[in-house]
């Protein structure tokens, strides 16, 4: 996810949210008109809301393509960025550098999960601003939080162990059988790091586990005791990954690391992308259906790809490096948090090419960062969910 700091549009409390906990009494007042966050799919507007979603899912399709082909055909017209990466082509210069990539990657999204995703909210709760701590909280329109948030977590798992699988760690106990000969966690063990490795393991199922004991939906519980939780054992793993993990893998040889690199993009991050490129394919087409022919099940069917879409986006987060941040593919799908009125606006005016940017990347352009706040994955969750449910036509 690509945190904006974007003025947060305060019409949460108009919505008629209920929260679990205690409100605060010096909660912020609403300064925004509330139809942003208040508009429903109707007959008025429901030519212009199935063109704005087919523009959405339609450049959603082609950055998820993109990225896939960056990542396995060819990128800036040269050898594609796995073979570069594999063979530790510039700005690598060795497998350790690759390595230390990789557990960067840990770091930032273990981080980010700890600190933003969860922490950002409950900060602004503890401050007594309810209302920005809803919009601050991801994916909060499909009550899909905690799933990406968890999500985030399969994705250092995944890198650390060498595999896709959720089911590594999602059991009572940790399942090591499936661990990779050709991973971290491996050559740890087998380069007299045992101790390493298993706490390692242990605390990326901690930060799991503590994610999804946060009581559903995440937007009803951000000042929880499961989410003060959830923040202390994000930040007890990135502290780990960094200060020991990484101190302990520069100490590897190119012999050792060279094959652990290669597993990492042919098992993990290439068939990851495959899987994001093929399930939005398949959001294309239900999104496309619905506009075709609006009806409840349509709109469920739509939610429901999206959610399936969203998986791999979620356990690619760890490594968020290379053509996703050079070409602003991040941001492009996964901008967060969203601009409602400037949504609105373009339902009422039909503009799209408000979404669109071109020439190089910068992530200081505010031109570009305008465009990406009204496009990507969270926009088409706007239009396809209200309060955790598909919206519907009727």
């Amino acid at each position: 996810m690509y945190m904006k700091k974007n003025f947060f549009y305060a019409a949460a409390l108009a919505m008629g949210l209920t929260f679990s906990m205690t409100a605060c009494s010096n909660e912020d007042t609403p300064t925004e008109p509330t139809d942003a966050a208040n508009i429903d799919y109707t007959s008025e507007n429901a030519t212009s809301w199935n063109n704005y979603m087919k523009a959405v899912v339609t450049l959603l399709r082609k950055d998820a393509s993109d990225l896939y082909g960056y990542w396995a055909t060819s990128y800036k017209g040269g050898e594609s960025y796995a073979v570069t990466f594999k063979n530790h082509g510039a700005p690598f210069n060795s497998a350790g550098s690759c390595v230390q990539q990789v557990i960067d990657g840990c770091v930032d999204i273990a981080n980010e999960v700890g600190e933003t995703k969860i922490g950002d909210p409950y900060s602004k709760y503890q401050a007594g601003k309810v209302t920005e701590a809803l919009y601050a909280v991801e994916s909060w329109y499909s009550w899909h939080s905690r799933e990406d948030y968890s999500n985030n977590i399969v994705s250092i798992c995944n890198a650390f162990c060498g595999v896709r699988s959720e089911a590594l760690i999602s059991g009572a106990a940790i399942d090591k059988t499936q661990v990779a000969a050709q991973s971290l966690y491996a050559v740890l063990v087998s380069n007299g790091q045992q101790e390493l490795a298993d706490n390692t393991l242990s605390a990326i199922k901690n930060a799991y586990d503590k994610i999804l004991a946060i009581p559903q939906p995440f937007r009803n519980h951000i000042n929880s005791e499961q989410s003060l939780a959830a923040q202390e054992a994000c930040s007890e793993l990135s502290v780990l990954l960094k200060d020991e993990v990484k101190p302990a893998c520069d100490a590897l040889s190119e012999a050792v690391l060279s094959p652990v690199v290669k597993n990492y993009v042919d098992v993990v991050v290439l068939p990851t992308y495959s899987d994001l490129k093929d399930r939005v394919a398949t959001l294309y087409d239900k999104v496309n259906a619905l506009a075709a022919n609006p009806t409840n099940q349509a709109f469920k069917d739509a939610c429901d790809a999206w959610i399936t879409a969203r998986e791999p986006w979620e356990k690619s987060e760890a490594f968020l490096f290379g053509p996703v941040a050079d070409q602003g593919l991040d941001p492009n799908m996964d901008s967060w948090p969203l601009d409602q009125a400037a949504i609105v606006n373009i339902l009422n005016s039909g503009d799209y090419s408000q979404m669109e940017w071109s020439g190089d990347y910068s992530e200081d352009s505010e031109a570009i960062s305008a465009a990406q706040n009204v496009r990507g994955f969270h926009t088409l969750e706007f239009l396809l969910f209200k309060d955790g449910q598909a919206r519907t036509v009727d």
